[in-house]
């Protein structure tokens, strides 16, 4: 019985072993390579998959999705002779499982490889300033060349990226003094610009309070000759309107003069001749109209008030009321 048994168990062991073999059960995303006695026969995709027990193997187990790889800084020279260190970072995704298993033996080793030539080719052709300005430029060429290489590799490159440009230090000291230059050099141009600005500015501000003060003083002014010109005006329509005869006119024409020679510095005033004939109307006034006996009419006076000397009369004759 115990022989029977230890076969019995035997067979459980071999059958269970068996049953876990035949049965693959593969993840999402993913994918398996079947070999039979070392030959390719298929490709298990995700799901269950049911393979012969010791007869098919699984030889590589394969992650489809996208695959991130960055790779260590590399030295490339530069059209000017100078060395920089790049640092790359690779976005590939496995398309086809077999030709990843059977065309390249370490697709990730020749990816890289493939990078670093070609960097090498691309920033050799440019100088230092293109190659820390164009990195578009430089991310497009790299994935042109790579995603060419890798299709018959059954892999897809979609994205290529580089992570740091790294000249060497003395060129990042110059780089930096020239940024700072640049920098005052602008700050000092933006500070004069604003005090051209703000100079214009002003002067224009002046101009338009002078052109206001003088466009004000011109209003001023006509106003002022207006008011002037209607009082002129209704003086001279209430003169004519209440007849004044001659005498009126010669002693209103005496009331202005002591208004001419008001002022300090009015020291000598020459008379019009015109007063001659005022005087001699007015004095006709008033002899025909005083009476006998009183007194005769006063003597003229000059500027200050004092009375005209007797050679000042002889000399304007016109004066004298006799």
């Amino acid at each position: 019985m115990q022989p029977v048994i230890i076969v019995l168990i035997i067979l459980v062991v071999l059958a269970f072993i068996a049953l876990i073999k035949t049965i693959q059960v593969i993840p999402q995303a993913s994918a398996a390579i079947v070999e039979r006695f070392g030959r390719y026969t298929r490709t298990l995709n995700a799901g269950l998959n049911i393979v012969v027990p010791f007869i098919d193997t699984i030889r590589n187990r394969i992650d489809l999705r996208e695959q991130v790889v960055p790779f260590p800084p590399q030295p490339v020279i530069t059209q000017d002779n100078l060395v920089v260190n790049i640092d790359t970072v690779i976005y590939y995704q496995v398309t086809d499982a077999r030709a990843a298993t059977y065309e390249v033996a370490s697709y990730i080793q020749a990816i890289e490889q493939l990078t670093v030539t070609t960097l090498r080719n691309i920033i050799g052709s440019m100088d230092l300033e293109s190659t820390l300005t164009s990195r578009e430029t430089i991310n497009a060429g790299l994935r042109g060349v790579l995603d060419e290489a890798t299709g018959k590799w059954g892999i897809r490159v979609n994205r290529v990226e580089l992570k740091a440009i790294e000249p060497p230090t003395s060129i990042q000291d110059s780089m930096e003094k020239q940024m700072r230059a640049d920098r005052d050099k602008r700050a000092a141009i933006l500070t004069a610009e604003g005090a051209r600005q703000a100079s214009i500015l002003t002067a224009e501000g002046q101009k338009q309070a002078e052109v206001l003060r003088a466009e004000g003083e011109a209003q001023a002014a006509v106003l002022r000759a207006d008011g002037e010109a209607a009082a002129i005006r209704t003086v001279f329509e209430a003169i004519h309107e209440g007849d004044a005869d001659q005498k009126l006119l010669a002693y209103q024409y005496l009331q202005t003069l002591p208004e001419i020679a008001k002022g300090d510095s009015n020291k000598l005033w020459i008379i019009p001749s015109e007063v001659g004939d005022a005087l001699k109307g007015l004095g006709g006034a008033f002899t025909g109209l005083a009476p006998k006996g009183a007194a005769p009419a006063p003597a003229p006076v000059d500027a200050n008030g004092s009375a005209l000397r007797m050679d000042k009369r002889r000399e304007y004759p016109e004066l004298d009321p006799e």
